[in-house]
């Protein structure tokens, strides 16, 4: 398949640099007003790389009631005067998307690898993220220089794959190509007592071969990250009346643009916020030429 390397409920869902305002989507409204948090700190209060993780969509327009009054209790990354920051996710998989399968069928033991790109920063990363028996999410990652092949796997990153792996006792693969590729806007709100870290979506476009697809511009995708039950903000949310999503960037724009490919574990969250898939074109560089 073609891959365009990256350039460097019950709540109702209805239908500060050069790539500034983004095609991906501005800051979600109601961020603002938290206190802004170094890369240091985000790191020392919230680093959370062992989790569970629970997501859900949610309106823009309630995003301002979300985190009202917040102002005490939870802090924003912020890097160079920015709080958002463009993303861009190249997943690899084996030739029949083992990763996708087993992610659907909701083995307990399964894996996902994928080489992340911080846009604003130039900094690439290849991550690998296991998920064990209890759920627990572990995610591991090297940096890699940016002139590295996003798209395929090099002796560097085959050798870190097969270690990370073998820990958890998951076989490796003998191949792993490109499937799809991710691009949004994320934005981190992280609780100042360490107990949670929730990542702002927006703009999500997913690409695969000759199409892709957008999710609407109106909704967001928050992702709580804890190490226990239910936090702050997931209560929060629950008296606005959202549930958890069952959701996954990579398997939504999998099962999106492969219609042959059976979604029914994301259906439901894919069609609150998914627009229909359309042509391929390279948002971020249409943007550049504007």
């Amino acid at each position: 398949m073609s891959v365009r390397p990256s350039p460097a409920p019950t709540g109702s869902l209805a239908a500060g640099n050069d790539l500034d305002p983004s095609p991906l989507g501005p800051m979600p409204p109601g961020l603002e007003r938290l206190r802004p948090l170094s890369l240091a700190e985000t790191n020392e209060r919230a680093s959370l790389v062992t989790r569970t993780c629970r997501k859900y969509l949610v309106p823009v327009s309630s995003m301002s009631d979300l985190f009202a009054g917040a102002e005490r209790d939870f802090g924003v990354l912020e890097i160079g005067g920015r709080t958002s920051f463009l993303y861009s996710s190249t997943y690899l998989d084996t030739p029949d998307l083992r990763t996708f399968h087993d992610h659907r069928q909701g083995r307990r033991l399964r894996y996902k690898v994928r080489t992340r790109t911080y846009l604003d920063t130039g900094t690439r990363m290849f991550e690998v993220k296991t998920k064990g028996a209890r759920g627990i999410t572990d995610k591991v990652r090297i940096e890699l220089p940016m002139e590295t092949p996003e798209d395929r796997l090099t002796p560097r990153t085959r050798r870190f794959l097969d270690r990370t792996l073998d820990r958890c006792r998951l076989g490796s693969p003998d191949t792993l190509t490109a499937s799809a590729v991710t691009d949004y806007r994320r934005s981190t709100v992280v609780s100042l007592s360490g107990l949670e870290r929730v990542t702002v979506d927006t703009g999500l476009v997913g690409y695969r071969g000759d199409r892709m697809v957008r999710m609407r511009p109106d909704v967001v995708l928050l992702e709580i990250k804890t190490r226990g039950g239910l936090t702050p903000t997931e209560r929060r949310l629950h008296e606005l009346g959202f549930r958890e999503a069952r959701f996954s960037k990579y398997a939504a724009a999998l099962a999106a643009l492969e219609p042959g490919l059976r979604g029914n574990r994301w259906l439901r969250a894919m069609g609150l916020c998914l627009d229909h898939p359309e042509p391929r074109r390279d948002l971020l560089a249409e943007r550049r030429g504007a």
